[in-house]
């Protein structure tokens, strides 16, 4: 077969844009598909299983319209451009999030097309509740809070609050920003799938959550009212009042929808109740709220149901994912766990080897401080040193000094002690020699007396003599010499001698009493000069006490 036959019987396709809430794809799709055909491939690019909540939304002539699975894409009213766009939305809601949706993918549009709803106003929430949210967003997108990573202002280019509620309250962005990290930290450890699905559960309870409106009219003089579709049934609506619903009919209370032109007719499964009828704008308002009811009518018998195989294998799939995930959270935990206690363990010996380089920067600075204050202290110690033998030196001066005083006042005293022993010993002497002269004064007295007594008795003896002499012998008187032969002369002889002897001892005894005076006198005159030497000495003695008392 040639390449030119290849070419003809190549199918003629047409290009479509699918938008999701955070991508865009480009599909070249064949002339003869359908509707089904491309929302299976947009699927299976995604990885999305649970595509029954899901659908294919375009807009035209104002109007958002859902694509039809069963009809060819090109039979129907689309936009005429190339390519064509279509955006992959959620169709159909869940009544509880977190036991219908299985896939982590179908969480995650879930998630990004609630919280679009969320920030664009369509559904509303209470400002606490939007600040709870963003911080799962932020979770969710983030991870765990860093203080060290997420600096103040890392969040000013997300938008994370709706313009409702940054109206009302007098926020700067700043204060919001600390609000929500405030949060934030308390989201330690929850995984993305985690953070999205509790953002899910919080709004799952919001009152216009999943809710589809569209504006009706009771009768024909056109009562303005709201009519809402979502997972539990049909709602009615005042038109300024999208929370409470005056009137609602379960999913299991409705017997039968059905529409003619403008009007549709919800028939209660009790046949005595009063059957509802209101007037839509258009027809085609008419076909989508009937599209929308049978299908979600078919997810809520479908709830009630057993599953089926490919919903069990696929619950069975996503607990073991979940677990497998659980447990690889639980690793990924662990294992971020020890790479922080590491990173903190190698920052605190970073911090530790900073604080020993700046101690040991620190200690070589005092070391070099003290070095110059050892050099410095050296040099004193030197001069103390030297000082210190000066002043020892002075200190021995002045001890030999203090020594030689004590020494000299020592001799002092004991010299002024001796001296005032001798002149005590001299006063004694003195008046010991003054009782003795005078003594011998009395005895030189009484001798002297004596003598005088004994001159007296020797002249008168000598002239008893000499008259003797001349009446017994008066021719010896001119003769005077004296006979050996003659008895009388014998006698006169003895008695001449007796009284010559006697005349000798009074001299010697007068030249005794002589000599004993002149010894006296001689005596007295040394005694004297002695006392006059000890009283010099005594002076002299007294001068140098008082000198020695004022020098210490």
């Amino acid at each position: 077969m040639s390449i030119r036959g290849l070419k003809k019987k190549q199918p003629k396709t047409f290009k479509v844009k699918i938008v999701t809430v955070d991508a865009e794809m480009e599909f070249s799709c064949e002339m003869k598909w359908k509707g089904k055909d491309l929302f299976d491939l947009v699927c299976r690019a995604l990885g999305l299983r649970e595509t029954w909540f899901f659908g294919l939304q375009y807009t035209v002539k104002g109007m958002c319209t859902w694509l039809k699975m069963d009809k060819k894409v090109l039979d129907q009213e689309i936009p005429k451009e190339d390519p064509i766009s279509f955006h992959f939305l959620a169709k159909f809601y869940p009544e509880k999030v977190e036991e219908e949706l299985l896939q982590e993918i179908t969480q995650h549009l879930f998630f990004l097309q609630v919280k679009k709803q969320i920030l664009d106003e369509e559904i509303y929430c209470s400002p606490e509740a939007t600040v709870l949210l963003a911080s799962y967003a932020v979770q969710a997108k983030y991870g765990d809070y860093d203080p060290n990573f997420h600096e103040p202002g890392f969040l000013a280019h997300d938008e994370l609050l709706p313009k409702r509620v940054l109206r009302q309250y007098q926020l700067t962005a700043e204060m919001w920003e600390e609000k929500i990290t405030a949060w934030y930290a308390e989201h330690r450890g929850i995984a993305r799938d985690e953070a999205e699905m509790n953002y899910l559960k919080i709004a799952q309870d919001l009152e216009m959550y999943g809710v589809n409106y569209f504006p009706i009219a009771q009768n024909k003089n056109h009562t303005d009212l709201l009519l809402g579709v979502d997972a539990k049934g049909i709602h009615i609506y005042s038109i300024n009042n999208r929370f409470s619903p005056n009137k609602s009919f379960e999913w299991s209370a409705i017997r039968n929808i059905s529409y003619s032109e403008k009007e549709l007719t919800i028939k209660p499964l009790d046949k005595k109740a009063e059957v509802f009828k209101f007037f839509s704008s258009q027809l085609k308002v008419n076909k989508l709220i009937l599209q929308l009811c049978i299908g979600n009518h078919d997810l809520f018998m479908r709830r009630r149901k057993v599953d089926s195989i490919e919903i069990q294998q696929m619950k069975a799939q996503a607990r073991e994912e979940k677990a497998r995930k659980k447990m690889e959270n639980q690793r990924l935990a662990r294992e971020k766990q020890l790479r922080e206690e590491a990173e903190r363990a190698k920052e605190e010996l970073e911090r530790r080897l900073f604080q020993l380089e700046d101690e040991a920067r620190q200690a070589n600075e005092a070391l070099l401080r003290s070095q110059e204050a050892a050099e410095l202290l050296a040099e004193k110690a030197q001069i103390a040193e030297e000082e210190a033998k000066l002043l020892a030196q002075n200190a021995a001066e002045a001890e030999q000094e203090r020594q030689r005083l004590e020494i000299t006042a020592l001799k002092t005293k004991e010299e002024k002690r001796l001296m005032e022993q001798k002149m005590r010993e001299a006063e004694l002497i003195a008046v010991k020699l003054v009782k003795e002269s005078d003594r011998r004064a009395k005895e030189a007295e009484h001798l002297k007396q004596d003598l005088h007594e004994a001159r007296e008795a020797e002249r008168k003896a000598k002239q008893k003599l000499l008259d003797i002499t001349r009446l017994n012998y008066p021719h010896m008187i001119k003769y005077p010499q004296y006979s050996s032969t003659d008895t009388r002369d014998a006698n006169f002889d003895k008695g001449s001698i007796k009284l010559d002897l006697k005349d000798i001892d009074l001299k010697r005894l007068s030249f005794e009493i002589e000599r004993e005076r002149l010894d006296y006198l001689e005596k007295s005159r040394k005694f004297e000069d002695r006392l006059k030497e000890l009283k010099s000495e005594i002076h002299a003695l007294k001068l140098e006490e008082k000198q020695s008392g004022l020098y210490s």
